[in-house]
């Protein structure tokens, strides 16, 4: 029966790791956010001594300190690249292929003439793991939502060898038989706290509901769940992944800032970003917004979160006005005094970059010179680097950069970085 499977890397990030380091195989090994905060990936050794994900770092120290935990910055360049590898090798092994996320994917099986399932699930892993290095687990099922609960059960019990498949009607009664609702995909927080109050505790329980209760109480996005967790198949793959409503880029900084030149570079970088992110989806944006946070975790401090938000004059995916309008935006609502903890820049009211709404003064000769200018510096990027051509504006101070003070070099995307063999 299985047409879908779900196939994701197991403790990703720290996978990439182990990847050019095979030592850290049976060590505890975690990975952490940015500005090294909070654990985001964890081995299973990190697990068995007691990491919860989520963690913050400074809070479990003598833990880390006492089971001799390896600890990594959040390395993106790197996981970046090893997710593309991993796509690329998942995409050739099936019809169609939905990316998910940077460590998951749909495959789509429907057309595969296969007596047994789970085979192909060990035939996907050990492909993945000979080609680029990366263990995952595989969970096979008739619908999506049914290959994200065989997926799970893969990851939960190491009896299963990676693979779970769903295929008849009583494996996949005694699989949501067993699945707390919590953990269905698609249930939320609000949804979870919905079916509690009326007794919905697993999702079996789930698929027993009457049909016009989910729709009316969940609407038709429940009503479809449903219908997926009973075998149905009503979502469809998405081999594209459809253009972004709203782009943000924000980050922390790696230590809070007072002055207005790290925090205004910071924001030309993150409207920078914005820019890119709009012409990799050909799309331009009519509205941009920056804000700025000082730090909820020092009270003693003075307090102000403010933000601006301004239309622009035409929809835009340039870096140059982007970069501009968001200047513009930092000089409108800062404040001297305050010490800053985090800034952002949101676009949104996004439309295709080839049905931009021209007003009376428009200059097409603008317009052109710098859709020129942006394809020059796109291909730049991509031929030496992000970094390698920026808006003046943007800077080179690193005073507002992120903290990581463990990151481990990037292998795969920097000349400088590659492993070196002494024979």
């Amino acid at each position: 029966m299985g047409q879908y499977a779900l196939v994701d890397g197991n403790c990703f990030y720290v996978s990439c790791e182990r990847l050019f380091n095979p030592a850290l195989e049976g060590r505890p090994v975690i990975v952490l956010s940015n500005n090294d905060g909070c654990v985001v990936s964890r081995s299973d050794e990190a697990k068995a001594i007691g990491i919860k994900m989520a963690s913050a770092a400074h809070l479990i120290a003598d833990l880390l300190r006492k089971h001799r935990v390896v600890v990594f910055s959040s390395n993106y360049n790197l996981y970046g690249d090893v997710s593309s590898r991993m796509m690329t090798v998942l995409g050739s092994l099936a019809p169609g292929m939905e990316v998910y996320s940077i460590d998951e994917a749909f495959l789509d099986l429907r057309g595969i003439q296969c007596a047994n399932w789970w085979d192909y699930g060990q035939i996907l892993r050990s492909e993945v793991l000979r080609r680029v290095g990366i263990p995952t687990g595989v969970g096979i099922g008739p619908t999506k939502t049914l290959a994200k609960v065989a997926n799970h059960f893969a990851k939960k019990d190491r009896r299963h060898g990676g693979v779970f498949t769903l295929e008849t009607t009583h494996e996949i009664e005694a699989a949501l038989r067993e699945l707390p609702i919590g953990n269905v995909w698609g249930i939320g927080g609000q949804y979870e706290k919905l079916l509690l109050r009326h007794n919905v505790r697993t999702a079996l329980e789930f698929t027993e509901m009457p049909a016009d209760w989910v729709r009316r109480n969940m609407s038709v996005v429940g009503q479809r769940l449903q219908q997926e967790l009973r075998g149905i198949p009503c979502l469809e793959m998405e081999s594209v992944a459809p253009p972004k409503k709203n782009i943000c880029t924000s980050r922390s900084f790696g230590k809070m800032l007072t002055q207005y030149i790290g925090v205004s570079e910071a924001v030309a970088n993150h409207a920078h970003r914005c820019a890119c992110k709009l012409r990799q989806q050909h799309s331009a944006a009519c509205v941009l917004t920056v804000f700025l946070h000082t730090n909820p975790f020092k009270p003693e401090l003075p307090q102000y979160n403010p933000s601006r938000t301004i239309r622009l004059p035409t929809a835009s995916n340039s870096s140059l006005m982007l970069v501009a309008q968001a200047e513009a935006a930092l000089k409108a609502i800062w404040r001297d005094g305050y010490a800053w903890k985090k800034a952002g820049v949101m676009v949104s009211g996004i439309v295709p970059e080839n049905e931009i709404q021209l007003t009376l003064d428009h200059s097409p000769k603008q317009t052109e010179k710098h859709k020129r200018l942006m394809l020059t510096l796109d291909s730049l990027r991509g031929r030496y680097g992000h970094h390698a051509v920026s808006v003046a504006t943007q800077g080179v101070s690193n005073a507002w950069k992120l903290r990581q003070e463990r990151l481990s070099p990037r292998f795969t995307t920097n000349w400088n970085d590659l492993l070196e063999a002494s024979v």
